[in-house]
Formats: structure tokens, C-alpha cells, sequence
């Protein structure tokens, strides 16, 4: 059965004006200038030095585009783009329709991964889940999210697993936008050392930003969590080499089992 839940923790700004689509995709990871009606992929504004500051689902209705970012980040998000606006003839403003989530149902399309749904821009709509049956959901997923599992300026997209969506997250062919030096560097280098990764553990899992141990030695800490489930960044070398040696991996008094998400592109390191 299809669930529908309304995510207040989401809210919508709206990108207009005739130089819309080259403002973002100068801004922004992902490509902005492809996307056709009633698309919508997924990108982040970057710090300087490549760190993930904003995240959001874009959008393109019949004009301009949406953005669907955290509710308690949208005031800044406003401030940074206004920053660079300039004299760019770009309209932004606040939406106030409110982001509904569809899941379960034939209608997958979330850019990151398909199971996510698909999101719903209104004043209204029937609900039968809740927010937390979402976030449930998508750490069941494994994709992490802004906010809840990392804070403003501390991830960088390929450990947030933004180079591995299905359809969107970072464009490696696009040009110039802020942070994309580091970020293509770490692309082309490989140099991704830490992922966010799936955690199952053998009680209730601790609270975000709790330190995952192996050996007396730390190897990540923990993200977002619903009950036993949840995300964790962790450095990868050293997780393999914890399950390679049959070490307790644990956070806090609670031991861990870690998986790989289904969608991630690769392997434990060898």
C-alpha cells in the first residue's frame, strides 16, 4: 500500500527570471540546464573548499525552478543566493506550499533513488504515514540527508553519497560552480576515504555525532537512526579492516553490524 506523509521539515523556495537556469547552474553540483518540465534532480551548494552547505531537490515546473530544502535552512539558503544574485535577473521567493512524500507506490522518481517516491507541492493533501515513518524509510534506503545525518559545512558529496544517485547529485561534465575544483579532484583522484554507510545494531541506536569504534580506535560516527536502523559516516579502510579481523564494532554500549547500501557502486576496500 502506497503511504503519503507530509514533511515539515522540508520547505519550498522558488527560482524565476529570464537568467534562472545559468544562475543555478553556475551555483550548484548538479545540472540544471538539461532538465526538462516537470523533472527534477538533486545538487548541493558548496563551500569554497568543496563541503556540502545546502542540499535540495530541484525541480522545473512550467517556469523557473523549485527548490525543496530543510525547512530550518531555507532563511539562509535565501541570504547565500541573494549573495550571489548580483544583478542577475533572478527572482527568488519563498513558497509556502507545503512538501508531501508518496512512497510504495508505481510512481518512484526521487533523483537520488527511486524508492524514496515521489514529492507533492500543495496546500493540502490525505496523509497516512508521518514524517518519521519517511525518515524511517529512507535510512531503510540508506540515503543520508543534510540535517539530520551531517551538519552544514562538514561532508563532502562523495561522502555523502551524492556521486552515486541514480540521477543526479554531482555533474562531473558540467563547468565551473562553487567547490568544484575539490570536489573533481576527489572524483578523479579517488580519494573518497569515509562513505555513509548502513548501521544495524543490537539495541536502540545513540544519537547523531556518537563516536563508532573498532580496535580502541574510532572509524566514524553515527548519523540519523530509527530504532535498531540507521547511517553512519565511517572511513572504510578502516571498517574493512575491523570486519577482516572479526573485531566488535560498536557506538556507545551498542554493537554494530554494517552494510553497504544496495545502490552504492562499488565494494569494501581490499
Amino acid at each position: 500500500m502506497s503511504k503519503t506523509a507530509l514533511l515539515d521539515d522540508r520547505a519550498l523556495l522558488a527560482v524565476s527570471g529570464e537568467e534562472a537556469t545559468e544562475f543555478l547552474q553556475n551555483l550548484v553540483t548538479c545540472d540544471v540546464e538539461n532538465l526538462g518540465f516537470d523533472q527534477s534532480t538533486f545538487g548541493s551548494l558548496l563551500t569554497p573548499q568543496g563541503k556540502i552547505l545546502f542540499e535540495f531537490i530541484i525541480t522545473k515546473p512550467d517556469k523557473g525552478f523549485f527548490l525543496d530544502c530543510r525547512t530550518d535552512m531555507r532563511d539562509d539558503l535565501l541570504k547565500r543566493l541573494m549573495f550571489y544574485k548580483l544583478r542577475a535577473a533572478v527572482d527568488l521567493t519563498k513558497d509556502e506550499r507545503k512538501v508531501f512524500v508518496v512512497w510504495n507506490d508505481d510512481e518512484e522518481v526521487d533523483p537520488r533513488a527511486g524508492e524514496l517516491g515521489n514529492r507533492i507541492y500543495a496546500d493540502n493533501a490525505d496523509t497516512n504515514a508521518s514524517c518519521e515513518d519517511w525518515h524511517a524509510h529512507r535510512i531503510s534506503v540508506g540515503i543520508p540527508e543534510l540535517g539530520v545525518d551531517f551538519l552544514s559545512s562538514s561532508a563532502f558529496p562523495h561522502e555523502a553519497m551524492m556521486d552515486q544517485y541514480s540521477n543526479a547529485g554531482v555533474d562531473f561534465t558540467k563547468g565551473c560552480y562553487v567547490g568544484q575544483e575539490v570536489v573533481s579532484r576527489m572524483q578523479h583522484r579517488g580519494t573518497t576515504r569515509s562513505r555513509f554507510v548502513q548501521v544495524i545494531g543490537n539495541a536502540t541506536l545513540p544519537e547523531l555525532g556518537t563516536e563508532i569504534v573498532a580496535n580502541e580506535k574510532t572509524i566514524g560516527k553515527m548519523g540519523s537512526s530509527q530504532g535498531v536502523n540507521g547511517l553512519a559516516l565511517v572511513r572504510l579502510d578502516r571498517a574493512t579492516t575491523a570486519r577482516d579481523l572479526g573485531a566488535s564494532i560498536t557506538s556507545g554500549v551498542v554493537e554494530l553490524e554494517l552494510q553497504l547500501p544496495t545502490f552504492y557502486n562499488g565494494d569494501w576496500p581490499s
